[in-house]
């Protein structure tokens, strides 16, 4: 009896799951591409740049007292001596310093638009979508009672997985715009430390891998989303070549899940593969 059959309705709840992740990566690919001066509609980073002055007004104070630090500890160090380019290096950082501390949020603008186009590159390619493969949705519709009970509950279960893992996915990227928008004020005064000495500049050279790992984070983002699903579209894994086929059907849907999930552990662990990709 038709009512016996599950086959059609299962098919029809991995679809709707499907399309559910499917949209919920275009909707990642579409904020990974954006600049944080265009989330939201500008409003976070309205906020943002109005704070702003407040942090460069504090770094331009403070590039002058780091500035009179450095000078102070390489002036009386022994191992150097006071000639015209030592005196000069300590000026060009002065400059330096305080051109960053007054113009971090113009670089800063450069980085994004930059990440942006990359990750704009990587979602034009041919970006493959989630789907039942043909073969493996043929075997769904034509399952006995029992087996297709089976199938529900593990579809069921899948259904449970990708929707989790969807509201993983933007609150990655979301916390990754918040990242971005809190470390950005800060680069002022991180910046005021590169007129000081080699200790205090430390902390500049800090700031700068972690906004550049934070910036490039998206591309990882785009790069594990896109070869996740090229995973997870590429067949039956080679071991399920002797098993009935509603066997391999039922491995082809645990292997799907375990993709998926795969994905949002390398869309969280980006950052940290940036970082150590980059050596940031």
């Amino acid at each position: 009896m038709d009512i016996f059959k599950l086959g059609d309705k299962i098919l029809d709840l991995l679809n709707v799951i499907f399309a559910f992740w499917n949209n919920q990566v275009s909707l990642v690919f579409a904020l990974l591409g954006q600049s944080p001066t265009a989330f939201k509609d500008g409003k976070p980073w309205d906020v943002i740049e109005g704070l702003e002055p407040v942090f460069v007004a504090v770094g331009s104070s403070l590039v002058v007292l780091f500035f009179v630090i450095g000078f102070c500890s390489e002036s009386i160090d022994i191992r150097e001596e006071m000639r015209f380019e030592v005196i000069l290096r300590i000026l060009i950082r002065l400059g330096l310093a305080e051109y960053l501390v007054a113009n971090n949020v113009t670089i800063m603008k450069a980085f994004f638009q930059s990440v942006g186009a990359l990750v704009g590159l990587i979602a034009e390619g041919d970006r493959i979508e989630l789907k039942v493969a043909t073969e493996q949705a043929d075997v769904i519709k034509n399952l006995g009672f029992g087996e297709s009970l089976i199938m529900l509950i593990l579809a069921s279960l899948l259904s449970i997985i990708v929707i989790i893992c969807g509201f993983f996915l933007i609150y990655t990227v979301y916390f990754r715009f918040l990242k971005l928008l809190v470390i950005v004020p800060l680069g002022s005064i991180a910046f005021s430390t590169m007129s000081g000495n080699r200790v205090v500049a430390h902390t500049c050279a800090t700031y700068c891998k972690y906004f550049l790992s934070v910036c490039f984070e998206a591309v990882t983002m785009a790069l594990a989303i896109v070869v996740c699903n090229a995973f997870i579209n590429a067949g039956l894994p080679s071991f399920a070549g002797d098993y009935a086929d509603w066997t391999k059907t039922l491995i082809y849907l645990c292997e799907m899940t375990f993709t998926v999930a795969l994905t949002v552990g390398s869309v969280k662990g980006a950052q940290s593969l940036t970082s150590k990709a980059l050596g940031l």
